[in-house]
């Protein structure tokens, strides 16, 4: 834990630590575009990234017209339009709100195998320079539930089936109303995908993730806890809040 605790940051309150993680997402591209042209940026899409992203929508300080937009996973079987895709939750929430560059979402409506083959070619045109996720209550990242992520996956980005717990953390998030109405199936881009990103900025909300973020940061790396591999990762900054780090011995900040 000990070689952890300067990436990680504790909030008492969740508008804390949805500043803090935008603030720290907004100097990362501004010294990004210090150097190079272009920042291209993977996002999460789920309640607790909600702060985090409005901050950002917020700010005066990026030229949006040099960042890249990209999803980290989608629902396979959801009605195009859909409140529930992940997609519709980042447009309503920074997409529709800046000037980006460019925006590239995965599209589950397309044949599953030729979207696999689009995405990936987008993902691999040039590097990931940023990645904002999260941490679920079964320890995934993206839809990389523990029966089926790789750390070695040779994939970009696959279909994947959900697992239970991660169907009721939907219902949990107040996504949807009954797990009868959760997609079992999904595209997510894999763990190696992810890891690639040269700066991860993780946000974790709730104390339903207090036994994920416990088992991420002091428990073994294991595909039981896709997340633990995110310890491994030389960039990765954690940002949570108290109940969501309540099995962690780190004191909170009041910034």
């Amino acid at each position: 834990m000990t070689d952890f605790q300067k990436d990680v940051q504790v909030f008492s309150e969740q508008n804390k630590v949805g500043i803090a993680a935008g603030k720290a997402v907004v100097n990362c591209i501004l010294k990004l575009l210090d150097n190079q042209d272009v920042v291209r940026i993977v996002f999460a899409a789920a309640p607790s990234q909600s702060g985090m992203l409005e901050y950002l929508a917020a700010s005066k300080r990026i030229n949006w017209q040099k960042v890249v937009a990209m999803n980290m996973d989608e629902y396979i079987g959801l009605p195009k339009n859909s409140n529930q895709l992940f997609s519709k939750f980042l447009e309503e929430k920074l997409f529709s709100k800046v000037a980006l560059k460019e925006v590239n979402l995965i599209d589950t409506h397309a044949q599953t195998q030729d979207e696999i083959t689009r995405y990936s070619r987008l993902i691999h045109k040039d590097k990931i320079d940023i990645v904002c996720l999260g941490i679920g209550e079964n320890g995934h990242i993206a839809f990389n539930d523990p029966p089926v992520a790789d750390f070695e996956d040779p994939e970009t980005i696959k279909a994947v089936e959900l697992d239970e717990e991660c169907r009721i953390q939907q219902v949990n998030d107040g996504c949807f109303e009954t797990i009868e109405d959760v997609p079992k199936l999904a595209l997510t881009l894999t763990v190696p995908t992810l890891m690639k990103g040269k700066h991860l900025f993780c946000v974790v909300l709730g104390a339903n993730k207090s036994e994920a973020v416990k088992n991420t940061l002091m428990g073994p790396l294991s595909h039981s806890c896709p997340a633990s591999i995110l310890t491994t990762h030389p960039n990765c900054k954690f940002y949570f809040d108290k109940d969501a780090a309540k099995g962690l011995s780190i004191p909170e900040l009041e910034g």
